[in-house]
């Protein structure tokens, strides 16, 4: 089992923790990254795209002209789609693209990605995140400290206000509680920092006794 230095919010060393093979010795498996991740993006699609069939638009229902005699093709009301003005057909109407893949995908595809972290050198475990203040300028510092100032996904317990207010002005940083990790978020940042405690609460979401 890997052992990962713990640091203080000035990058001292406090200690090491021991984390478990079966969450941060994982197989990376590219593509079940990527079905994770078009389902997640197709969750966020917004599917109000409307548009109106004949139906739905404003016109008389009166027939055109008359059926036979003229030698033109025959028709009925004005609101037909092939008429400027008339209904489409088959358009889109508002819907869900969400899908979700199966527990055991999405759990083995954040295990990978929590491995990737550790065998790239980008995860990062501290004692804790308690900032002083609410500061964007002071967590900043605090970022540069810890050598992950190109952008990190901080993970701490949900109660943290003042980092989860702090971070929320940074554009390449963003703070998430152990039950919101998700691997969109994780593989767009290029470094994880954990806190002991969220990192225990990821190991007990991510272990194999939990599917």
């Amino acid at each position: 089992m890997p052992k990962v230095k713990v640091y203080n919010l000035r990058r001292e060393e406090t200690g090491e923790v021991v984390l478990p093979d079966d969450v941060f010795a994982a197989a990376v498996n590219e593509h079940v990254f990527y079905d994770v991740i078009r389902a997640q993006l197709a969750s966020r699609r917004a599917g109000t795209a409307s548009t109106k069939g004949r139906a739905e638009v404003a016109g008389s229902t009166r027939k055109i002209y008359k059926q036979k005699g003229t030698g033109r093709a025959r028709h009925g009301g004005i609101r037909a789609q092939q008429f400027v003005g008339g209904g489409r057909a088959h358009g889109p109407k508002p819907r869900s693209y969400a899908y979700r893949p199966p527990r055991k995908m999405r759990i083995g595809a954040l295990r990978g990605a929590l491995s990737m972290k550790l065998n790239e050198g980008q995860l990062t475990v501290v004692e804790d995140f308690e900032l002083e203040e609410v500061k964007t300028k002071g967590l900043s510092k605090v970022l540069d400290a810890l050598q992950v100032s190109s952008g990190s996904l901080i993970v701490d317990g949900g109660d943290n206000d003042r980092l989860r207010l702090s971070v929320r002005n940074l554009r390449d940083h963003q703070y998430l509680p152990p039950e919101g990790v998700n691997l969109y978020d994780l593989l767009r940042h290029e470094h994880l920092v954990l806190t002991k405690t969220a990192a225990e609460a990821l190991i007990t979401r991510c272990a194999s006794k939990a599917q």
